[in-house]
């Protein structure tokens, strides 16, 4: 459990850790925080639990009410201006979506939330950072090559946070990060419903390790 008054994780401090965002589609609340334990244990400070997920609310109440101040804890797939809302009821702060959308990210500003939208051609990253997007989620990352991402570094400001999300797998990783990525979003490489926690851990530490081998 977090000490009261714990400040909360940064989107720069996550990233300076470990600039690996876990990708938790289909956890239920009752597996949720042994697996964040896992996770932590590996290095990981971010993770998001797709709304798509059951009870996604409650499971993002679990993690931030435990490691709220030690991860950065939010939700995925976040559609609308009213979920965004929900999440921040729920103590997320981390608003990951697969698409653009404005409203979401204005609702996310209003609360002080930090937004990784989705994005795939220069436009859309360009009008995300104009409206303070704080990174930018490559997606879907099996229909954007590393040279598209490449491609895109070399008009977009230096400072931008690039995460592809999906399809990324350990042997891609080393691509991914010559072509300009700074940091990922894992899902079915990390996590699985019905998965063993052993193999949780196992892959969480699998990831860390080919991160700070190649980027840290």
């Amino acid at each position: 459990m977090d000490k009261v008054g714990d400040p909360p994780l940064s989107l720069a401090a996550a990233m300076a850790a470990l600039p690996l965002v876990a990708i938790l589609r289909g956890i239920t609340p009752d597996v949720v925080e042994p697996v964040a334990e896992a996770l932590y244990l590996a290095g990981w400070r971010m993770v998001e639990v797709p709304l798509n997920s059951p009870e996604p609310l409650e499971s993002i109440r679990r993690l931030a009410a435990r490691w709220g101040g030690r991860m950065l804890i939010g939700a995925g797939t976040v559609l609308s201006a009213v979920q965004v809302g929900a999440v921040a009821a729920a103590g997320g702060r981390l608003i990951v979506a697969p698409n653009l959308d404005l409203n979401v990210l204005a609702a996310a500003h209003d609360q002080g939330l930090v937004t990784l939208p989705g994005v795939q051609t220069a436009s859309e990253c360009f009008t995300a950072l104009r409206h303070g997007a704080h990174g930018l989620k490559l997606f879907p990352g099996e229909a954007v090559p590393p040279s598209a991402l490449k491609a895109l570094r070399t008009v977009l400001p230096a400072e931008a946070r690039m995460l592809p999300v999906g399809g990324v797998t350990l042997e891609s990783v080393p691509t991914w990060l010559s072509a300009g990525a700074d940091g990922f979003g894992i899902g079915g490489a990390l996590f699985r419903p019905g998965q063993a926690l052993a193999e949780t851990r196992e892959k969480a530490a699998a990831f860390a390790a080919a991160m700070r081998e190649r980027f840290l």
